[in-house]
């Protein structure tokens, strides 16, 4: 007898290996998938929760599809449901899709954390093994209790930002604070809480990201690149240098170099590509001078 409805009538499903109800659509426990299977040896300290069974769902993503299968047009056997019998079965979707999340997920599902994820990361246009990462930092970070009294937009991009670093995308701070809505500042705050309570290594993103990205956008020509690299290898070994934002330093490095292999880009082209403001390019740029001198920057060139 079927606990819901309390109907006898069940319908055994070939195609999908289940047993159903044919009066709610019900799909009932215990259906074995393979008949003559012998039952699994059950290890050691296991409860027996059944949990290595269901379909695979990458780490991070959605699981709310887990569970029965409810179409709220046919029925098991392809006929159509009467509007009364769709309202019965959008409501049982809605409330399996509510328990499915709050006892698989965790708490990620129960914010609005994940649809901020996607769509900053998708303005972004960061692949999709990036977003998990976030989703997994966010998880981390949120069990921690990292998150409390900040707001999601800042969470979010801190999170964002975090993976990029992890997976080595060269994406600045401001970009990520732009794409989900929060200042720069409250990004910043929240990213230092997460890499100090996460307990998730955070590695920095190299110079020769930022390089490979910059060099694309502006297409400058590999005698470019090269040079750029050459007193970036210098710069690294400068103490006065050794203080500057990565992204801001590596376009003043493209201005000067771009300019003395005669590949003139004005300063706003530069400032656009690397998202930095004129003057901290122009600033960037002088210092950079200074330091080395202006002779010394032309001996740079191979």
């Amino acid at each position: 007898m079927c606990p819901m409805c309390g109907s006898t009538h069940r319908i055994v499903d070939a195609v999908l290996a289940e047993t159903h109800c044919a009066e709610c659509g019900l799909v009932f426990d215990g259906t074995p998938i393979i008949a003559t299977a012998p039952p699994p040896a059950e290890a050691s300290g296991s409860e027996g929760s059944g949990r290595g069974i269901g379909p695979f769902v990458r780490p991070g993503g959605t699981k709310r599809a887990l569970g029965s299968t409810l179409s709220l047009a046919r029925d098991g056997q392809g006929k159509r449901l009467g509007w009364h019998r769709r309202y019965e079965f959008q409501h049982l979707k809605r409330v399996m899709q509510r328990q499915t999340s709050r006892a698989v997920d965790g708490p990620l599902d129960r914010t609005a954390a994940r649809g901020e994820i996607q769509s900053a990361g998708e303005s972004m246009g960061l692949p999709a093994v990036v977003l998990a990462e976030a989703e997994h930092v966010y998880r981390e970070s949120k069990v921690r209790g990292l998150f409390r009294g900040r707001s999601l937009p800042a969470s979010v991009g801190a999170c964002l930002y975090a993976a990029c670093r992890r997976f080595s995308i060269p994406r600045t701070l401001g970009e990520v604070a732009q794409a989900v809505g929060a200042r720069r500042s409250d990004v910043g705050r929240t990213f230092k809480v997460v890499q100090r309570g996460s307990g998730l290594p955070i590695p920095g993103v190299g110079t020769k990201a930022f390089l490979t990205r910059y060099a694309e956008e502006l297409a400058l020509s590999p005698r470019v690149r090269s040079t750029v690299q050459a007193m970036l290898d210098q710069a690294r070994e400068d103490p006065e240098l050794s203080g500057l934002s990565p992204h801001g330093l590596v376009a003043a490095l493209i201005y000067i170099a771009a300019e003395q292999n005669g590949e003139h880009r004005s300063r706003a082209q530069v400032a656009r590509v690397s998202t930095v403001t004129e003057v901290t390019l122009r600033s960037t740029s002088r210092l950079v001078e200074k330091v080395w001198g202006r002779a010394g920057v032309a001996r740079e060139t191979p």
